[in-house]
C-alpha cells in the first residue's frame, strides 16, 4: 500500500528529521526543529518509482521528502506507525520461500551438495520475485 493509499493533500504529517537532515539547508532544518509538523501540497514522483510528498512547513516555505522520512499521523496527531511488511502476494509458495534461511556453508561437501545450492539459489531469488 502506497502513502497515496493513506493520506491526501491538506493532511499534516511529521518529518523524521534524523533521516532527511543530510540532504536539507539549515533553514529548512530550524524549520523542522520549530515544528516537525508539515501540511501535504502535493506528491512527487522519486527516481522513477516512489513517491515523495512537498510539504509546507513552519516557516511557510515549501520542500520535499520521500515517503519513509516522514510519518503520517491520525486524526489525534498520533504517529501511525509503519507497517513495512508488503502482504501483496499472500499465498501458500510466497509464505514458504519467505521463511526460507540459508546458513553459510563451509565444508566442501556442503558446498557441493546441489540440495544445498538450490536452497542457496531459492532464498537469494526470492526477494526478485
Amino acid at each position: 500500500m502506497s502513502i497515496l493509499d493513506k493520506v491526501k493533500i491538506g493532511n499534516s504529517v511529521q518529518v523524521n528529521l534524523q533521516l532527511s537532515k543530510d540532504r536539507l539547508t539549515k533553514e529548512t532544518i530550524d524549520a523542522i526543529n520549530v515544528s516537525s509538523l508539515g501540511k501535504i501540497s502535493d506528491f512527487r514522483i522519486t527516481d522513477g518509482k516512489g513517491i515523495g510528498v512537498v510539504l509546507q512547513l513552519s516557516n511557510g516555505k515549501e520542500q520535499w521528502f520521500f515517503e519513509d522520512e516522514i510519518d503520517l499521523l491520525d486524526d489525534n496527531g498520533n504517529v501511525i506507525k509503519k507497517n513495512n511488511y508488503k502482504k501483496e502476494n499472500s499465498n501458500f509458495i510466497y509464505d514458504f520461500l519467505r521463511g526460507l534461511n540459508y546458513e553459510n556453508k563451509n565444508k566442501v561437501s556442503d558446498l557441493l551438495n546441489p540440495i544445498n545450492f538450490f536452497i542457496w539459489l531459492v532464498v537469494s531469488l526470492k526477494d526478485i520475485f
